[in-house]
């Protein structure tokens, strides 16, 4: 891994938190390209991590091994467009794409069917090495790729392989799911604000409390009704909150937003190949 050269095909948050986790792992910043849109964009970033960055995507793709395709999913078209008309890719390149709702036929007819593609969701907590990472690999793309993938994303997080099949659904939990929890973190700061909580106080409260209960259920294991059944003890202040929360039809109002999210998903890369 480390004697690969990877380019990051649009340095934006994502594309920086990927860049980053390499450095972390102690990936050879020489081996490392980043692009960006606009020029001053591309001079920042190389200032801040004193990485190769540049606003041409051809350029990037022709010296890497890895090509992550870091991109908003209407720019992926004619990004992979510039690099088949360049020739730009090197013989056996993998490419990772993580534009949500373009799936691999689409990206190998983009890219010509002779290239490994694996698709990866990840979500903005990797920019803290707290993420989750989902892989689904195309055709192409073998145990020796998706170990690769898998090397690349390890140090932003947690990475799990799935089925192409459910890749817009984990985006609509994993990628869309953190601005769910800002939302949920907000509100129960709120509640404490109301009751007289510093502002500031609270919202270290509810993150700190939300950050605990995760990590309850990744360390044990265990279903999330137990450890719920755990704290709410009979006639309890906890079980009259929970009333309360499913008087508002908390669970199918989060499920539903999952599953919006996931059909909005879908929508993002436009016709299918």
């Amino acid at each position: 891994m480390k004697r690969k050269t990877i380019a990051v095909l649009g340095a934006g948050t994502m594309g920086q938190a990927i860049l980053g986790g390499l450095v972390r792992a102690g990936h050879p910043r020489r081996l490392l390209w980043g692009t960006t849109r606009t020029r001053p964009a591309a001079e920042s970033l190389a200032r801040a991590t004193g990485l190769r960055v540049t606003t041409d995507n051809v350029a990037a793709a022709r010296a890497a091994d890895v090509v992550v395709l870091a991109l908003k999913p209407k720019t992926v078209a004619p990004v992979c467009r510039a690099l088949r008309e360049a020739r730009a890719l090197k013989r056996g390149a993998l490419v990772i794409s993580i534009a949500a709702g373009v799936d691999t036929p689409t990206l190998s007819a983009l890219l010509g069917p002779q290239f490994p593609i694996v698709r990866a969701m990840p979500n903005t907590p990797c920019a803290i090495g707290q993420g989750m990472t989902v892989l689904s690999p195309g055709p192409r793309a073998g145990a020796s790729h998706l170990a690769l993938a898998r090397k690349l994303f390890a140090p932003l997080g947690r990475v799990l392989e799935l089925e192409e099949k459910h890749m817009d659904t984990v985006t609509g939990l994993s990628a869309s799911g953190p601005a769910f929890v800002f939302v949920m973190i907000e509100a129960l700061a709120d509640g404490g604000v109301a009751r007289g909580l510093p502002r500031q106080v609270a919202i270290e409260m509810a993150a700190q409390m939300v950050f605990g209960a995760a990590a309850m259920v990744l360390r044990t294991g265990r279903h999330p009704a137990a450890l719920k059944d755990d704290v709410t003890t009979p006639a309890g202040c906890t079980i009259a909150g929970i009333l309360t929360l499913e008087d508002g039809r908390i669970r199918s109002v989060l499920a539903r937003a999952v599953e919006v999210a996931s059909l909005r998903a879908g929508e993002l890369g436009g016709p299918k190949a």
